[in-house]
């Protein structure tokens, strides 16, 4: 147990994310007919990384706050936009600009079921940004 804790000590730059997975949204976006009507079922997954001040995280004010993230894309997401590529820019674009310890932000976005013909699966994309 001591190796583990002169190991721990002696480590100079350190990490840590935070992860948000799997969030289901019914959201009224894309450019097809109807979709700004019936709307359609999304799945969002985040991972922001941030410099913590401190090794040991003790208190919420030492970290990102993962209810202001979820609240953050649970608004974003009920904004109507014709491309998930625009809410993924933006959603990580306000997180960079909210949350000064955060040092890269990595989002994805699906569209669970999208209406193309004869088509079984998701479509989505995953954008990366840094400081």
């Amino acid at each position: 147990m001591i190796m583990h804790r002169k190991l721990y000590y002696s480590i100079k730059t350190f990490s840590m994310q935070i992860h948000l997975k799997a969030l289901k949204f019914h959201a009224y976006h894309g450019l097809h007919t109807g979709e700004d009507i019936l709307g359609g079922e999304y799945e969002v997954s985040l991972s922001v990384t941030y410099l913590p001040q401190n090794k040991i995280v003790k208190e919420l004010s030492e970290t990102v706050d993962y209810v202001a993230l979820y609240q953050l894309v649970k608004e974003r997401m009920a904004i109507n936009t014709p491309l998930i590529e625009t809410i993924g820019t933006e959603i990580a674009s306000e997180i960079i600009l909210k949350f000064p310890l955060v040092s890269s932000v990595e989002i994805s976005i699906f569209k669970l079921h999208p209406p193309i013909e004869q088509f079984e699966g998701s479509v989505g994309i995953t954008y990366q940004l840094a400081r």
